[in-house]
């Protein structure tokens, strides 16, 4: 894998540069982080760890952006799992690279073989839906392992919502015949078009957020605005204990 830049940003190395680098011939797992998932993790020991355990970290939400701007003074662009998606899509058509899609109903992955045939057509793609529940069992766990194996994919994509597809995949990524693993959480229905993702206009504002807030505001509520609050504040004390801490030196 080709070098690549990160930023020190709370206690994680989160990619600062695009996802051009990234191959599809070496093993590593791909993450995002979000200002909802960082406050899910510093409550969740096994997410948190998951989350640094990541080969490559992705900055996906504006709040990233925002803290990397104010506390390290850095500028980095938001990389959605939706970008990743895409990307690795578009480079294993080129390569007659194959995928493997766990996660989601067998309603929705039906949706996705479909749209990926007509858009991607030298791409071989395997799909398993895992059971839904809060928890797998050791008997699940070897189905999915078994599946995923039985195809040897050159990338999985994994969507089973945060945290439990992060966590699934840092416990099984030893055991799991794949080269890129991705937690991509609710691309699957955004691929699918069960959900809209909100336009490139509103991405570019950093406003994806709110349209989506605005789509589905009793699921995306406790997302922006119950865990939206801490993380806007905690930028806020830790930027001025930073300044404060400056103007004393």
């Amino acid at each position: 894998m080709a070098p690549f830049e990160t930023i020190e940003l709370f206690d994680y190395s989160i990619l600062s540069s695009g996802i051009g680098f990234l191959q599809t011939d070496a093993k590593c797992v791909v993450n995002t982080i979000n200002q909802y998932s960082y406050i899910i993790a510093e409550k969740d020991p096994a997410f948190k760890k998951a989350l640094q355990n990541s080969d490559i970290l992705l900055p996906d939400g504006i709040g990233i952006v925002v803290a990397a701007k104010v506390l390290e003074k850095k500028k980095i662009k938001k990389v959605a799992g939706a970008d990743l998606h895409k990307y690795l899509l578009e480079k294993l058509n080129e390569e007659g690279g194959s995928c493997f899609y766990l996660g989601s109903s067998e309603k929705t992955l039906a949706k996705i073989k479909e749209r990926l045939e007509r858009e991607y057509p030298n791409i071989k793609a395997e799909f398993y839906s895992p059971p839904y529940k809060p928890q797998f069992s050791d008997e699940d766990n070897a189905a999915m392992i078994n599946a995923v194996n039985g195809f040897k994919p050159d990338v999985l994509f994994v969507g089973m919502t945060a945290p439990k597809q992060e966590k699934w995949n840092d416990e099984n990524k030893d055991k799991l015949e794949a080269n890129v693993i991705c937690s991509i959480g609710a691309v699957f229905d955004f691929y699918a078009g069960t959900i809209t993702r909100p336009g490139k206009v509103w991405v570019n504002l950093g406003l994806e957020w709110f349209i989506r807030l605005l789509k589905e505001p009793k699921r995306m509520s406790k997302r922006y605005i119950y865990y939206g609050f801490p993380f806007v504040w905690m930028i806020i004390s830790r930027g001025v204990g930073s300044a404060f801490s400056g103007s004393k030196s």
